[in-house]
Parts: structure tokens; C-alpha cells; sequence
């Protein structure tokens, strides 16, 4: 009670609590405009073509390299350990696992937050900070619709492609190194790898680079979209979409791989 009036003291919030509650409030609106803008027409074909050769297309160099690395140093790192069992002759099984189940998925999910999802966050935000996106609205475009919709389902559909030529370029780098210890022939090494790859781990593995893509899209599409206090405010746009979207990644792996594990 309060001493003066004899009042109920009224509880103190803290702003940063207001702030987190702000925040999810503004994302669960922005997420759910893009499901209303996504089935309404007209569709921006030709952006969203465009979108898809900005997020596979130009992504293509880097992950040919990091998938190539990955499975090759993977594979060395796994042999010392199969070697001391004489069981080397597992290596294809075990690479092929490893990489189908998680590491494309992961790695393609991480290079593509940091290079597509910092390049939309960026983007995004220069042109609300410059009020391109206030000029688009006065000229009776939908901005929404035509900026956000089409670069998150690029990111979406990209991702699974990218992820599967992750897969095979990171299985390439496994059997450059059986081969040349084991001088394994390539038809046997695939036989080999896919052996133990069963419909559950492509449809779990298929369905987490949809959602790392989703995630990628959606997080650097609303920090970019929503940006301000000027030039600040696009690194910050950009910095925060890389920050929060490898976060949510790492979070959505967990729940993911513990969900396949159960039904497994």
C-alpha cells in the first residue's frame, strides 16, 4: 500500500521487458502479413526468380568450397578413430550419415545466414532509411509484397537445393580422401554411403533447410524492413539478421533432430 493515498502501488515493469514483449508482438504481426500477402495476387514472378539466382546462384562458389572442406576434413578426422577398430571400411556409412543428417543442412544454413542474410538485412534497410519503401507505397505498389514475400520464399526454396548440392560436393571431398588411401572406386563408395540412408533422415534433412531458410528470410526481411536511425541502422539491420538468425537456427536443430529421434 502506498503510505500517501493509501493507494495499491501499482508494479514497476522494467522497459527492456516492455521492449521484449514489444518486439514479439511486431514480428508475430510482420510473420503473419507475409502469409496473408503470399496467397494474394498478384505474384511477383520475375523478383522472385531473381531473389532465387541472388540466394542459390551467387551462393554456389562458397559452398562448393565449404561442403568440398567439410566432407574432406571429416573424413580425415573420423579415420585415426576407425583405424584403431580396423573398421575404415565404414568410413562411406558414417560420412554419408553425418552429412545427410546434419552437416549440409547446417553448414549451408550458416553460410547462407551469413552471406544472404546480412546482403537482405542491408538492403532492406537502405531502402527504408533512404524512403524508397515510403516512395514504393505512395505509387501504388505493395512493398510488402514485392520486397519481403518474394526474398523469403527465395530464401525457402533455395535452401533445400543448396543444401542437396552441399551433400553431394562435401561426399566428393569424403571419397577424394578414401580413395586416396583406400583406393575405393566411386560406384563402391556411393553403394556404400547410401546404404544406411533411409527416406526419414532426406525428408528431415529436406525439411530443416526449408525452415533454416524461412528463418534466414523472415528474420533479415522484418530487421531490414523495420530500420532506422540511418546509415547506424543498416549495419545494424545487417548485423542483427546474421546474430539472430544463426541463433534460431541452432534452436530449431535441437528441436528438430529431437523430434526425428523420437519418430526414429
Amino acid at each position: 500500500m502506498d503510505s500517501s493515498n493509501g493507494q495499491p502501488e501499482k508494479p514497476v515493469i522494467s522497459p527492456g521487458v516492455d521492449r521484449f514483449f514489444v518486439s514479439v508482438h511486431t514480428t508475430f504481426l510482420f510473420v503473419a502479413r507475409f502469409f496473408r500477402e503470399l496467397f494474394r495476387f498478384p505474384f511477383e514472378t520475375r523478383e522472385f526468380i531473381r531473389q532465387c539466382y541472388m540466394v542459390g546462384y551467387k551462393s554456389l562458389a562458397l559452398i562448393s568450397l565449404t561442403g568440398f572442406i567439410t566432407g574432406l576434413v571429416f573424413t580425415k578426422q573420423s579415420r585415426p578413430s576407425l583405424s584403431e577398430f580396423g573398421a575404415t571400411s565404414w568410413l562411406p556409412s558414417l560420412i554419408a550419415i553425418a552429412v545427410v543428417r546434419a552437416l549440409a543442412p547446417l553448414v549451408t544454413a550458416l553460410i547462407c545466414a551469413g552471406k544472404v542474410g546480412s546482403s537482405i538485412g542491408a538492403e532492406l534497410g537502405s531502402m527504408r532509411v533512404t524512403e524508397q519503401i515510403d516512395a514504393m507505397e505512395v505509387s501504388a505498389i505493395n512493398p510488402f509484397k514485392y520486397l519481403v514475400v518474394t526474398r523469403v520464399l527465395a530464401t525457402t526454396v533455395c535452401l533445400p537445393i543448396l543444401m542437396a548440392y552441399t551433400a553431394l560436393v562435401g561426399l566428393m571431398g569424403s571419397y577424394l580422401d578414401v580413395h586416396m588411401n583406400e583406393q575405393t572406386s566411386m560406384t563402391f563408395f556411393f553403394l556404400k554411403a547410401f546404404s544406411d540412408i533411409t527416406f526419414l533422415d532426406l525428408f528431415a534433412s529436406t525439411f530443416k533447410a526449408m525452415a533454416y531458410g524461412f528463418t534466414i528470410g523472415i528474420v533479415s526481411c522484418y530487421q531490414g524492413y523495420n530500420a532506422s536511425q540511418g546509415t547506424q541502422g543498416v549495419g545494424k539491420a545487417a548485423n542483427t539478421s546474421v546474430v539472430i538468425s544463426m541463433f534460431l537456427i541452432f534452436i530449431e536443430e535441437v528441436i528438430i533432430v529431437q523430434v526425428v529421434n523420437s519418430i526414429r
